[in-house]
């Protein structure tokens, strides 16, 4: 199995550094305003990635954080005049609903940065002591300089970053990109005392803690959406490495963008569809493989127009499955493709023109349809999707077939004006019973 490191820039074999385990942090949502559908497309593809490793045989520590206080959900509580703890509740519950929705698997842990306030100071208080860090009017800043490799994630030197990225100014800092770890406390903001000063973390610092704490110094993978790689990612290296003196992560990950109009949805632009009036519209089945569409390192436009192209797709699956529903084995060959499509950068474009590709050989050859269908449904199951909809059917299935029965049983004592009554109703519903010699039959339309 083959995945994009980004630190690299190249696809490399994916070996944990335990065995049969894989330790993923991936960073979670700022929650200072609602999910979108840009946060929906990045955590399903985290999700795949992790049912596909344990498809593969591993056990996956997947751990996801909630930045649940920095200068944006500060910022947001003061302009809704709400506090900054309920609001960030509020949004917590509000992904974990969807989540659920969208049918992601259980994480090992979603940690909160304000739950984790004593490792980050103590991880600070070690890259103070070790020159990697200065206090200046109670914040403490990193000393970018003192770390040699700053910049191997985004191929950026020291003078690139100066010019060609936006710079938080502050005059207590020695050089321009170095960056907080703690940032003192100014009036009306959440704080917590520490040994520097009364204050509260910078953004970066949080999920080194939480990743450290919760999955050890070195982890298997650290993903999240590409706008992550700087300064977020590229501060978390240095600090965390500073601390350790280890590799923070063997492969980092990240996901491309969702697009409107080509401009990357955000919740800082305004430029964004939430995830809640997309699932209003949309069945979750249909919302995975839209992102699934394209490869998860690609951006994806976001439209009604390639939304409803996968409403299509999905229906065009279901009915397949709907119609093949007697017991099959396992089509080799069809498993096989899967297998080689996703060990390439889960190739989930490749793997769903294959899926296509061989429904149209089940409906040519019905004798080994069962067989795909089969097949079919166990890469499903691995991509993510929710196949209780046959179960509902087969519910339905019997429904109907007690309706018929009754039915038939009014025709038999002549009660022609029920029966019909029946019959007429059901059509009107979609359901169409035909009487004939063999007895009646029914389908859905």
């Amino acid at each position: 199995m083959k995945l994009f490191d980004t630190l690299s820039s190249t696809l490399r074999e994916f070996k944990p550094i335990e065995k049969n385990k894989v330790k993923m942090y991936i960073c979670g949502m700022t929650v200072q305003d609602v999910p979108h559908a840009g946060h929906l497309r990045t955590f399903t593809s985290f999700d795949i990635l992790r049912r596909y490793l344990e498809y593969k045989g591993y056990e996956v520590i997947y751990v996801q954080n909630f930045t649940d206080i920095d200068d944006k959900i500060i910022n947001k509580s003061r302009e809704l005049n709400v506090d900054w703890r309920k609001l960030a509740y509020k949004y917590e519950s509000e992904y974990i609903k969807y989540a659920k929705m969208m049918n992601f698997k259980d994480v090992e842990f979603y940690p909160k940065a304000t739950l984790h306030i004593q490792e980050i100071i103590e991880i600070i208080q070690v890259l103070i002591n070790k020159g990697f860090a200065y206090i200046s009017n109670g914040n403490v800043w990193f000393d970018v300089e003192k770390f040699e490799r700053y910049g191997k994630l985004s191929k950026k030197s020291l003078d690139e970053l100066i010019s060609g990225y936006r710079i938080e100014p502050d005059p207590s800092k020695k050089k321009p990109y170095d960056f907080a770890l703690w940032k003192a406390y100014k009036e009306g903001e959440p704080y917590w005392y520490s040994p520097f000063s009364k204050g509260r973390p910078g953004w970066h610092i949080e999920c080194s803690a939480m990743s450290i704490t919760h999955l050890g110094k070195t982890i298997d993978i650290h993903g999240g959406a590409e706008d992550l790689i700087f300064p977020h990612h590229e501060n978390e290296i240095a600090q965390s490495e500073a601390f350790t003196g280890q590799v923070f992560s063997n492969f980092w990950i990240h996901t491309g963008f969702l697009t409107i109009g080509g401009e990357k949805m955000s919740k800082s632009t305004g430029l964004f569809f939430s995830a809640k009036d997309l699932l209003e519209h949309y069945e979750p089945n249909v919302i995975r493989l839209f992102f699934l569409k394209a490869h998860y390192r690609s951006p994806l436009e976001f439209s009604n127009e390639l939304l409803e192209d996968a409403k299509n797709s999905w229906h065009r699956i279901k009915n397949f499955l709907l119609e093949f529903k007697e017991e099959g084995k396992i089509y080799n060959a069809l498993l096989n493709e899967f297998e080689l499509a996703m060990d390439e950068n889960l190739n989930t474009p490749k793997t769903l023109a294959i899926i296509f590709e061989y429904i149209n050989l089940a409906y040519k050859n019905p004798q080994i349809a069962n067989d795909i269908a089969f097949t079919i449904r166990m890469i499903l199951n691995v991509l993510g999707f929710n196949l209780d909809f046959e179960i509902k059917n087969n519910k339905l299935e019997e429904l109907i077939n007690l309706i018929v029965e009754v039915r038939q049983d009014l025709r038999k004592q002549r009660n022609f004006e029920i029966s019909d009554k029946i019959r007429n109703r059901l059509k009107e519903i979609g359901i169409i019973l035909e009487d004939t010699k063999e007895g009646t039959k029914w389908k859905i339309i």
